[in-house]
């Protein structure tokens, strides 16, 4: 498992390199013009052109990038054009807050999608299961924002339960950081918990009806047993495929949330990023981004070991 690990990351760096290459060209292509915004639209030709060239936007491409790229080697991903802010410290402070909106919507998941996935799959093709088929189908049409929006009403404006917007940091308090997650992680989690449902629920259906869970039944053993133990371990490998599928969904959907919400996060920075062409900024949330999907696969890969034994010896 431990080569397996290594070629894992291994096989990250090309990755990163090509789509940050892919991101940096294909951002010399817009429109934007960061020197003009930065000027104001009232400034004349040569007030842009010296900001531009303060700024060093008037050298060619690849000299840029082959700066960015020797200072990301070094761990430094260059600083905002707009706030000069150091890119590494923003993308440190608002990491934690998406990895906790996307963990908390995983959770969440997790926690109404496997559950209601085996329920389902012990009454298959009954009314409950009609109904959590129709429920999951639902759910994975619905938008996540239209659902923050619901939750907002309900539990934000009508029920005063939960912080409409805002964000604790847990060293502030514990809490208060719980609190303003509900929410916006339940948001991200019941679009995620539809795709884990009908997942569990094909693959618990499939598991049960072979030959060693009849066999296991009609040895006395009970039920619940029977699913717990044998069934659900068997038939969690191709749920596991759908949560890392639902990982990168969640990572997506939470710039949308985050927004919502009001939460600065890497949403909320990667969205005025992409406005003003801010090109460091920009840069160091793909690299990021990739990063931390990279590192999310490889706990899954090790979850797929511990579940298949076949898969330890590749």
């Amino acid at each position: 498992m431990l080569r397996m690990v290594v070629l894992r990351l291994l096989a990250m760096i090309p990755l990163v390199f090509l789509v940050a290459t892919g991101v940096f060209f294909l951002g010399q292509l817009s429109d934007v013009d960061p020197a003009e915004n930065i000027v104001g639209p009232n400034a004349t030709e040569e007030q842009v052109a010296a900001v531009r060239a303060e700024l060093g936007l008037d050298r060619p491409a690849l000299e840029q990038y082959a700066d960015w790229l020797s200072g990301a080697v070094r761990g430094d991903l260059g600083e905002s054009l707009y706030t000069k802010a150091d890119v590494t410290t923003s993308l440190t402070q608002a990491l934690p807050i998406t990895l906790s909106l996307t963990f908390g919507g995983l959770l969440v998941g997790l926690a109404l999608g496997v559950p209601s996935g085996i329920w389902s799959a012990l009454r298959a093709g009954r009314a409950g299961d009609r109904a959590v088929s129709l429920l999951a189908t639902v759910g994975q049409a619905v938008p996540g924002f239209w659902l923050g929006l619901l939750l907002i009403i309900a539990f934000a404006i009508r029920l005063p339960w939960f912080p409409a917007v805002g964000y604790v940091p847990p060293g502030e308090s514990l809490t208060g950081w719980l609190h303003c997650l509900v929410l916006p992680s339940v948001s991200l989690g019941l679009i995620a918990a539809a795709a884990i449902s009908r997942q569990t629920r094909s693959s618990m259906i499939g598991v049960l009806q072979q030959e060693y869970v009849r066999t296991a039944l009609s040895k006395g053993l009970s039920k619940r047993r029977v699913v717990v133990k044998h069934a659900l371990k068997n038939a969690a490998v191709p749920v596991v495929t759908v949560v890392s599928f639902q990982v990168t969904t969640l990572l997506g959907g939470s710039i949308v949330i985050e927004r919502l919400f009001a939460m600065p996060g890497l949403g909320a920075l990667a969205i005025n990023a992409v406005v003003r062409r801010d090109p460091d900024v920009i840069q160091g949330i793909v690299v990021l981004t990739v990063i931390v999907i990279v590192l999310v696969n490889v706990l899954l890969d090790l979850s797929y070991a511990w579940l298949n034994p076949k898969v330890r010896s590749l």
